[in-house]
């Protein structure tokens, strides 16, 4: 099996198809990296920037390049010597446009005779036979329309069943005929009847466990191995899959057991299901590390007590992530994810492992103690709070029982006037032949995901640089020592994992969080500055001016556009103030204010770059540090489109930007001709680190296969990581404040086993028996060594 040394992520858009992929492919060799990594390429909605909203399994979209685009892509991957690598997306498909996803028009068609029916999660019997899509503006159906032998409902198009029209019946008459029915967008939350991809209407999830299901759906797939197109699969979010260790062994068998990630997050110190048959994660879980690694612990106090400081009004602000996610995640559960709750109460009580009465619809009766049978409002009140408080994703029982023993024990103790109800409930979640246990584990993430990233990641922000995929906030910073214990770890679990420290799902770009990270060191002085901040733009959220702030200080000089945008969509997905569903329009205006006052109000404009002073030579400091460590360390890194210079972007789509690759090469060959950039605003500095690094692991055979920590001597030894790989060692700066402020390196050194050694990034030679970090360290904040024979 060839796995990667590197990869280098691109979006493939009908912006950048794979045509012009094939055209960066000799940057990417120049650059260093091993395998190219392409988004989804099967053809998607129209439109669609991710690819994610498969639509036709059978062919490459042609707005992305179509077959043609793929084969010259890989051909000029194979001729610079490339590996390739590509995402796929199992769990579900785009359903916007019911007429261009032939599976799903199918099913409209002819509902449960449909040769598709079972390729979809459908609960018929709560349909009474008919699919449900939330699309209706209101309960009315006057707006709909007979049109070419298909139903219309403005510009949404639905197949009509045979000999439904033959009578030429009028549109509301038609409609009842059909295998689908027609409904209120609002009662998506707790009355649809289809698996969504979270709670995305739009994504309608398969069950690939099926055999025919994934043959037909793979068979693209397939193709790509067969004539030897790829060498490796990405696999976006198996934990919504029934069975995401057998698919994974379908997909070995498929690819010939080739190099396959998984899109899995993990909880702590979880670990993958070790039968998997996986190399790894894609890397949200060495982010994590390298991020902490890099963060004051010493702020943690007064950063906690500023949070506090700025609850408004009688809104109580929740003492630890931990309260605030149990919060967020009940939120969900009973919110938009309600009919997902709803159906595990179904699929209990077909099951027969419980006796349920009643519906748990609005207006059920309430479940009365020491009833024989259970009422069902209760038992999807029970369901809730153990989904609430499933400490990880998901279970793969029997793998995690104890998980869902310990979601019991904790849901007892939220509310115990549910523990009989639970412990009632109980034997069947955990019963692998139970199909409320499987439904309920392809659930438990859904709830993990919109509860604590989608919501809490938007309200928790004492420093949001800890907010990102995969992380727990609630950690706020790592040891040297226990980032290198980490290290290890990863090194003997999964050595072939993908490392990461942007994607095109990340909360904020890897320099964003350099910068925020900075916050840590300087505690006193953020609070000055936002309560000037506060005083001068005022919103009435102290919580959402404490994030807001912190982006707009993380990604300077950003856009009015973007900040616009960010801050749009980081209010509603906190949902205190505004909503998705409740805009409060004249809170979103004082917002909207606040982001224009970085522009145009001249004291505003003052605080801020003030603040920005202090911040950004620091936060240059840790980008080149978070790069370096993330590249040498375990692991196989991850270097996402772009991200070799500043990548100061929020989250999607900021994150899924064009990329200037004339911009890069020109600057990479400007670095090959000789120049040592200074660290400055055009990123040639991270341009140089990146290249020197991914060239050294591509091309030195034998290093980077160990991992020895080294620990540095003298009065600034705690502001360095350093380890070696190898005959190559990795040398960075941490808490560039501190460190300043002590007035440098002074008399720290490293010693190293080699009698003297070069780096890369700047091309000087030492002594590598004791080597000053004053003199090491000198223009760049990190060095990448390796054993030399020059003087």
């Amino acid at each position: 099996m060839r796995v990667p040394r590197s990869t280098y992520r691109l979006q493939i858009t009908s912006a950048f198809t794979l045509t012009d992929a094939a055209d960066a492919a000799a940057y990417i060799h120049d650059l260093g990296a091993d395998w190219v990594y392409f988004s989804p390429l099967l053809e998607a909605e129209a439109g669609s920037d991710h690819g994610y909203d498969v639509i036709d399994h059978r062919r490459i979209d042609p707005a992305r390049g179509g077959e043609a685009g793929l084969s010259a892509a890989v051909a000029a991957a194979r001729a610079q010597g490339l590996g390739v690598l590509i995402d796929i997306v199992p769990n579900h498909v785009g359903v916007a446009t019911p007429a261009v996803n032939p599976w799903w028009w199918d099913v409209l068609e002819h509902g449960q005779s449909s040769r598709y029916a079972a390729a979809f999660d459908i609960d018929w019997q709560f349909g009474s036979g008919k699919v449900r899509i939330p699309v209706l503006g209101d309960d009315s159906l006057d707006d709909l329309t007979v049109v070419d032998n298909e139903l219309h409902y403005f510009e949404n198009r639905y197949p009509l069943a045979p000999g439904t029209f033959s009578d030429g019946a009028d549109a509301v008459t038609v409609h009842s005929r059909q295998h689908y029915e027609l409904v209120n967008w609002h009662r998506a939350d707790y009355d649809l009847n289809y698996r969504r991809f979270f709670a995305v209407n739009s994504l309608a999830g398969i069950r690939v466990e099926e055999p025919w299901v994934f043959d037909e759906s793979h068979v693209e797939i397939a193709r790509w191995f067969s004539e030897g197109l790829a060498d490796g699969l990405r696999v976006d979010h198996p934990d919504g899959l029934r069975d995401p260790g057998a698919y994974l062994d379908r997909l070995g068998e498929l690819t010939g057991h080739r190099y396959v990630l998984v899109e899995k997050i993990l909880e702590g110190r979880e670990q993958l299901p070790p039968e998997w048959a996986t190399a790894g994660t894609t890397g949200y879980d060495a982010l994590a590390d390298f991020d902490r690694v890099l963060v004051d612990g010493a702020g943690e106090t007064p950063l906690n007590q500023l949070d506090q400081a700025l609850a408004d009004g009688e809104r109580v602000v929740p003492t630890s992530f931990t309260e605030l996610i149990h919060e967020t995640k009940r939120g969900i559960a009973d919110g938009i994810l309600r009919s997902e709750v709803l159906r595990i109460v179904r699929d209990l009580k077909r099951s027969d492992a419980v006796d349920i009465t009643g519906t748990a619809q609005p207006g059920s009766e309430p479940y009365q103690t020491g009833l024989p049978t259970l009422d069902a409002t209760t038992v999807a009140d029970a369901v809730a709070e153990l989904l609430t408080c499933f400490a990880v994703y998901r279970s793969y029982v029997p793998l995690g029982i104890e998980q869902v023993r310990e979601a019991a024990d904790l849901a007892e103790t939220h509310r115990p006037d549910l523990s009989a109800t639970i412990d009632a409930i109980l034997p069947a979640l955990s019963d692998p032949s139970n199909i409320a246990a499987k439904r309920f584990q392809q659930t438990s993430g859904m709830v993990m995901a919109k509860g604590v990233e989608d919501t809490a990641f938007y309200r928790y922000n004492r420093l949001t640089s800890l907010n990102e995929v995969g992380a727990d906030p609630g950690e706020f910073a790592i040891s040297v020592s226990e980032f290198h214990k980490r290290q290890v770890t990863r090194l003997r679990s999964y050595p072939n994992a993908m490392t990461t420290l942007s994607t095109h799902d990340t909360k904020r770009g890897e320099d964003t969080r350099a910068r925020i990270s900075v916050i840590s060191e300087l505690p006193e002085a953020w609070a000055s500055t936002l309560s000037q901040l506060r005083t001068l733009a005022p919103l009435g959220d102290g919580q959402l001016e404490n994030l807001l702030w912190q982006a707009i200080v993380g990604s300077w000089p950003a856009s009015r556009e973007r900040l616009h945008a960010y801050a749009e969509k980081a209010a509603r997905e906190a949902g205190d103030s505004t909503g998705w569903l409740a805009v409060n329009e004249q809170f979103e205006a004082r917002m909207h204010r606040l982001v224009d006052s970085a522009f145009d109000s001249p004291d505003v404009r003052r605080v801020l770059a003030g603040f920005l002073k202090l911040v950004e030579q620091p936060g240059w400091s840790n980008s080149l540090s978070l790069k370096l460590l993330q590249l040498t360390a375990p692991g196989s890194p991850d270097v996402y489109q772009g991200s070799e210079l500043w990548e100061t972007s929020l989250v999607d789509p900021d994150n899924r930007r064009p990329v200037d690759y004339e911009q890069r090469r020109s600057m990479l060959a400007r670095l090959d001709a000789g120049d040592l950039p200074p660290i400055d605003e055009s990123g040639a500095a991270k341009l140089l680190v990146t290249s020197r690094a991914l060239r050294l692991r591509r091309d030195k055979s034998g290093q980077f296969e160990g991992y020895r920590p080294l620990t540095a001597e003298g009065s600034a030894a705690s502001h360095v990581v350093a380890f070696d790989r190898d005959e190559a060692i990795t040398v960075a700066t941490r808490l560039p404040v501190g460190l300043a402020a002590r007035g440098g390196w002074g008399d720290t050194s490293l010693s190293t086993d080699y009698g003297r050694v070069r780096d890369v990034i700047t091309g000087r030679s030492y002594d590598g028996s004791r080597i000053l970090l004053a003199e090491l360290l000198a223009t760049y904040p990190v060095a990448l060594l390796t054993p030399t024979t020059e003087a």
